[in-house]
């Protein structure tokens, strides 16, 4: 049985630092593309960042270049999100998500390519 569960959801102020994980279970890290995504209401869920366990590469979103870093950790099955300078344009609800294509591609932040999803994790970033 897959599945995707985050944790690490705060509310924290604009400038602070947050990471979030995505635990994997049924899964083999390698054999998958992980990807971040958020939402906000009334709003499409957008694609922050993506990994293929594969190989390691990653893809960011523009506006969270140089302030956010994914990764996994192979051995514990565990995807994580490292953000930091975090804006009140950040706040959303992070969904990990899992795509049995394990390399990266052309459409890799796109939601629709992803079959597994956990529940989501909320992150507030107010002053």
């Amino acid at each position: 049985q897959f599945q995707l569960v985050e944790s690490g959801g705060a509310l924290v102020q604009p400038g602070a630092s947050l990471s979030l994980s995505c635990s994997a279970s049924g899964m083999k890290l390698n054999l998958y593309t992980f990807g971040w995504f958020r939402q906000v209401p009334g709003k499409e869920r957008e694609g922050i960042s993506c990994i293929s366990g594969f190989n390691n590469m990653t893809r960011y979103k523009d506006s969270v270049k140089g302030r956010f870093t994914m990764s996994t950790d192979i051995a514990k099955a565990v995807v994580y999100l490292h953000m930091n300078n975090l804006e009140p344009e950040d706040t959303g609800i992070y969904y990990c998500a899992a795509d049995t294509q394990f390399w990266l591609s052309g459409s890799s932040l796109d939601a629709q390519v992803y079959e597994y999803w956990g529940q989501g994790t909320q992150v507030t970033v107010s002053a």
